[in-house]
């Protein structure tokens, strides 16, 4: 009796110890799998690539040192103009910078054969607003983002497709910075984003690629003036008229001539907001950022305005509600 009672007692002591050990291990495999994703993150700059409408699409990243894959992180996309590469326009925009000190991650996509398209159509068959989206949740796959923080913007071409992205993604993207961008009159009557658009637009009054004053119908990929366009956005939101202001933005070691006008929307629409640069006498670049033209250098110098450091602090500004936070 008493060894039938010995050998139940070990029977259960071995029973637990082995359910114990198989707790041990089972945490022991939780925890590698939460820490192993971060071992699989380059800090600094690195490339990546996602297979898209059957083509193979390139990106070029930069990741913080401040990232963490337990803590989610915003994301800013921004879009080189044409001829132009992701590596490029970071760095003329030297947002790579700016992502160490503030703590985001910046994403440059790359065009295929160095351009975007706004529509599936024609020789080339693609169409980048769709790319865009699969980009986003590629990138929530790869980093942890914070969905209420996505923010796009680009420059040129890259800022045209900013605007004609703000149509589709206004419920994934928080707020939207073109640069020498406007928005096609092809897409003046059928944009109706589903959110009030947060939007920043730096222009310069002689742009003569993306003319202030907007191009004639008949043009081909004919955009809105830059007035209009403003006026577009700030009608969409409600925003109340009376709070529009010139400011004249005057550096310390600027001309006359060279200054920056500041036109601002606010109070409209769920805390949405219109903001609109205007360099006087500006040309087509990126305001405040690196070139090998030491005439833009020297326009930049005596300027002292810095589009990214701008964008950013708009950005800032603006989150979307966590309702609308859901993958696409």
């Amino acid at each position: 009796m008493n060894l039938h009672l010995s050998y139940q007692l070990l029977k259960r002591v071995f029973t637990c110890f082995t359910l114990i050990s198989l707790i041990t291990a089972c945490e022991s495999i939780q925890a590698q799998q939460i820490t192993e994703p971060q071992s699989q993150v380059v800090f600094g700059a690195s490339n990546g690539e996602l297979t898209e409408q059957g083509a193979v699409r390139t990106y070029y990243i930069y990741t913080p040192k401040s990232y963490s894959p337990s803590r989610p992180m915003p994301l800013v996309l921004v879009f080189h103009g044409d001829d132009g590469s992701g590596r490029s326009i970071s760095n003329v925009s030297r947002f790579n910078e700016l992502a160490e000190q503030k703590g985001f991650i910046v994403v440059y996509p790359d065009g295929i054969d160095h351009k975007w398209s706004l529509r599936k159509k024609g020789k080339r068959n693609i169409d980048d607003i769709s790319f865009v989206k699969n980009l986003i949740n590629h990138l929530k796959q790869v980093r942890n983002i914070d969905k209420q923080r996505i923010y796009a913007t680009g420059f040129s071409r890259g800022g045209i497709l900013t605007q004609a992205l703000t149509c589709q993604l206004s419920d994934q993207i928080a707020a939207f910075a073109s640069v020498a961008g406007s928005l096609p009159m092809r897409l003046e009557q059928t944009c109706q984003p589903l959110l009030p658009v947060s939007i920043l637009m730096i222009n310069g009054t002689n742009d003569q690629s993306v003319h202030y004053q907007g191009d004639k119908k008949t043009q081909k990929g004919a955009l809105i003036s830059i007035p209009k366009v403003v006026n577009f956005w700030r009608v969409h939101n409600q925003c109340p008229t009376y709070t529009a202001k010139d400011v004249a933005f005057a550096p310390n070691n600027g001309s006359s001539n060279d200054k920056v006008k500041t036109y601002s929307y606010s109070g409209c629409n769920a805390g949405s907001e219109v903001l609109q640069v205007a360099v006087v006498n500006g040309g087509h670049l990126w305001y405040g950022g690196t070139s090998s033209d030491e005439n833009i250098n020297k326009f930049n110098n005596n300027l002292g305005f810095d589009s990214t450091q701008t964008i950013w602090n708009f950005f800032e500004r603006h989150t979307l509600p966590p309702v609308q936070g859901k993958d696409i």
